[in-house]
């Protein structure tokens, strides 16, 4: 390849299976199809129990429907790349596509974190301000949370786009993944990419940085509010509110947070443990998280065996 200073931008970019494992892609795709199709079915399911069951119109559930939402858009961003390269072996994406998908896995990323964030908050005025929490958390309220996250992630990643557009990339072209992440696309490029990896890390640490920030805050602030109920059963009541909330953050954040570091600043880590987090930051939390919710809420379980009951009558 031989660019002689000028602008060049590759047609197509490569996508990247599970490196040393190419000739079992077959086989591991089943797996993949088992979280992907738990992830599409359970987060539908959430969607249809909580619009169909009007005791669940309140604040905690208008939230988890929008989780429910993003994780449908996080499996579905991912979904034909990484089943097409398992069964198909079609490894060629558009640039352009590339960066199409890259703008939705982090726009969806981001308002994961931001719902999350909205959760916490919600519990944490659920259990500090009982009474005030519905005049609080209106449904105009919990509305207007919903358009702010996502027009922060919007604005916010607009420019992501734009910045891959104006490098020079050399003749690599693969990409480690079976979809496409920025700062993968970014270290393909030749030319100085400090802008891109400056605006990268400031987004990153003024959105879901600062979401985990302002959960772990609200989570101190509820188990101050906690210690300080009567009895050993109050307390453990409202913790037990809090206990689905803590595992799909803990499911988001603790991938989210590896996949960050290793982009950044793990040179020598080998490209499977790189392909692991990442595959499992992208399709382990859509799939548990209406596992987790049907699991531990009391009220979704009891709608969703009310419908299951009501289907079998």
């Amino acid at each position: 390849w031989e660019f002689n200073g000028s602008f060049y931008q590759p047609s197509a970019l490569l996508m990247m299976g599970i490196p040393g494992l190419e000739a079992l892609h077959p086989w591991i795709s089943i797996p993949f199809c088992a979280l992907y199709l738990t992830a599409l079915v359970g987060n539908c399911v959430i969607l249809f129990i909580i619009r169909r069951t009007q005791s669940l119109h309140e604040p905690m559930y208008y939230f988890l429907s929008m989780l429910a939402v993003t994780d449908l858009g996080l499996a579905l961003c991912t979904l034909p790349t990484t089943l097409g390269l398992f069964w198909f072996d079609v490894r060629r994406i558009g640039f352009d596509a590339c960066l199409t998908q890259m703008y939705f896995i982090h726009i969806l990323s981001f308002i994961e974190s931001s719902v999350l964030l909205a959760m916490a908050f919600d519990r944490f005025i659920a259990i500090s301000h009982p009474l005030r929490h519905p005049c609080i958390l209106t449904k105009t309220t919990v509305l207007k949370i919903g358009l702010a996250i996502v027009l922060r992630g919007m604005v916010s990643l607009l420019p992501i786009p734009f910045l891959l557009k104006r490098l020079t990339y050399c003749g690599k072209t693969e990409l480690s993944h079976s979809f496409c992440f920025h700062p993968d696309i970014m270290n393909l490029a030749c030319a100085d990419i400090k802008v891109n990896v400056f605006y990268g890390m400031i987004i990153l640490l003024s959105t879901v940085g600062m979401d985990f920030i302002f959960i772990v805050l609200s989570y101190i602030l509820i188990i101050r509010t906690v210690v300080s109920l009567a009895t050993k059963e109050e307390c453990l009541k409202a913790l037990n509110t809090c206990v689905s909330h803590i595992c799909a953050v803990l499911v988001f954040f603790i991938p989210m947070i590896g996949l960050s570091m290793i982009h950044r600043f793990g040179r020598n880590v080998p490209p499977l443990v790189n392909t692991l987090v990442a595959y499992t930051y992208l399709i382990i939390p859509p799939a548990l998280n209406p596992v987790i919710y049907s699991i531990k809420s009391t009220h979704i379980r009891q709608a969703l065996l009310r419908a299951l009951r009501r289907k079998s009558a």
